[in-house]
């Protein structure tokens, strides 16, 4: 039996529970918290967008969560879940429906689709409470922690797993995820990211794993090698005994990660697994690649690591390190576009960008931390004053509709040219949308407000045909964007002071 973690958690990871039994929120905006950021192996087979193109919901207790995905229209209708607070045995229950499966011990995502869970405002908790995927597809979990989740002593959830997939799952990226445990199986837990029974087409980037026996895995067994596909990047293994993560047949993608005192064994590549380890930060850690606890041998191909205080084990038996000086022997190829920061400065990169409420910064691949790029959905932009542009605006005898209106309001006057008439959403937060009967090109969209409007304090400017994100910003005026064509464009407003009382949504080419 491996050795145990001792470290306990950081007071600083308390998170204030939210006390109310439920609370959930509903309006009707279309865009995912995720969409247009995924990377790695979560862009292939079709790519994964989670909830993009449906409705918002806000939760507060883990029975809201439920509730929002029994009460979509089928189980595979869009939904992005907005989490903010504490997640616990206490304020979750089963919720029965027609388009979900759920169960009172675990946040249960099970034959379902298209789901985005992100945390929001002052953060989203799981203690205690794991995250379920089962029999699943296209799934988001983004900016949320998970901690403390136990297969033995009181509670117990999700077979000890922070986050556990298993049973055909595919196309799921989790992201900026914090996911922590305060020992090792010997004081109740399991692993913190686990994929078993056939799931593929994975991502996990910019999380911090730590204080656990195991890490994660990739197959629950020898014989169980239907999984892979797998991304793992600018992410934080700090204080891991071992499977950082243990990979049973099928391919994983490794780079630009920072292990951290791995106690026993770092990348288990076994069972003909072969793992592509490249631009990765190994420190003050042991054996931090090779095959061990077993005879079925895995493989690598290495390029760009640094060791740094790493220790090697002689080879013996079941147990074949890759170094001293570890060198490739295999190759993988990699289907999609990648950036590797240099190997040097990933510590520093992943301290500012990895794990919940780092605000989803991202690297640029230049060894530099930033805020997510405009496809992302990060802090609000404010594109500035500026002039109105030139040219016609196609929003003048388009269509519009959006989500619940003021009394008195219309869609129609967003694009009627006449500034004294406007739509106003039913509370300070909502959509409108420009739509037309054939694709049409826009790069660049005016808001303009009618007088005495409240203040736009964040939107997002969606493509409703995809719901990616174009832009990102606050207030009114002018703001540009890469050419898209599509049917429909969305104007979000997700922050404001005051009712905001749009007077014209206008569109324009260039």
């Amino acid at each position: 039996m491996r050795r145990a973690v001792a470290v306990r958690l950081s007071a600083l990871l308390a998170a204030g529970a939210l006390t109310a039994a439920t609370g959930v929120a509903l309006s009707t905006t279309t865009a995912s918290a995720a969409a247009g950021g995924v990377t790695g192996y979560a862009t292939q087979n079709g790519g994964t967008t989670g909830g993009a193109g449906g409705q918002t919901v806000r939760a507060t207790t883990g029975t809201a969560i439920h509730q929002a995905l029994c009460g979509r229209a089928d189980s595979s209708t869009p939904i992005t879940i907005q989490v903010e607070g504490t997640i616990n045995h206490g304020n979750t229950t089963k919720v029965s429906g027609s388009s979900c499966n759920t169960a009172a011990d675990k946040i249960e995502l099970k034959q379902i689709s298209n789901v985005t869970i992100v945390g929001v405002g002052n953060g989203a908790v799981f203690d205690q409470l794991g995250i379920h995927i089962r029999e699943a597809s296209n799934i988001v979990i983004q900016n949320v922690t998970v901690r403390n989740v136990k297969k033995s002593g009181s509670p117990t959830s999700n077979g000890g797993d922070a986050i556990g997939m298993e049973s055909d799952v595919r196309n799921v990226w989790v992201d900026h995820v914090t996911l922590e445990a305060s020992g090792g199986e010997s004081e109740g837990y399991d692993g913190l990211f686990d994929m078993k029974d056939n799931t593929q087409y994975v991502t996990l980037s910019y999380s911090v794993l730590r204080n656990s026996g195991r890490g994660g895995l990739i197959g629950s067994s020898e014989s169980d090698r239907s999984n892979g596909y797998v991304t793992f990047h600018h992410n934080l293994y700090e204080n891991i005994d071992s499977r950082a993560p243990l990979l049973r047949g099928g391919i994983a993608h490794m780079y630009n990660n920072h292990y951290k005192r791995l106690n026993d064994s770092g990348i288990n590549s076994r069972a003909g697994a072969r793992a592509k380890v490249d631009n990765n930060y190994f420190e003050d850690s042991k054996d931090v690649l090779g095959t061990f606890y077993t005879d079925e041998a895995g493989y690598w191909q290495v390029g760009g690591n640094v060791f740094d205080n790493v220790t090697w084990s002689s080879r013996s038996g079941d147990h074949n390190p890759a170094g001293p000086n570890p060198t490739s022997n295999t190759s993988v190829s990699i289907p999609y576009g990648f950036t590797l920061d240099g190997a040097n400065c990933v510590p520093n990169v992943v301290a500012q960008t990895a794990g919940a409420g780092k605000g989803l910064k991202v690297s640029d691949g230049s060894c530099t931390p930033q805020n997510p790029d405009p496809t992302d959905p990060g802090e609000p932009t404010d594109p500035g004053p500026t002039d109105p542009p030139a040219g016609t605006n196609l929003s003048l005898g388009a269509g519009a509709d959006g989500s619940s209106k003021a009394s008195g309001t219309s869609y129609g006057n967003v694009v009627d040219g006449n500034t004294s008439t406007y739509w106003s959403p039913s509370g300070s937060t909502g959509s409108v949308s420009v739509k037309w009967g054939s694709a049409t090109t826009v790069s660049k969209v005016n808001v303009r407000l009618a007088s005495g409007s409240g203040t736009i304090g964040a939107y997002r400017l969606l493509n409703h045909d995809t719901g990616a994100v174009l832009a990102t910003g606050s207030g009114s005026g002018t703001v540009a964007f890469s050419p898209v064509s599509l049917k429909k464009i969305t104007l979000e407003i997700t922050n404001a002071s005051g009712t905001p009382r749009i007077a014209e949504f206008e569109t324009y080419a260039s």
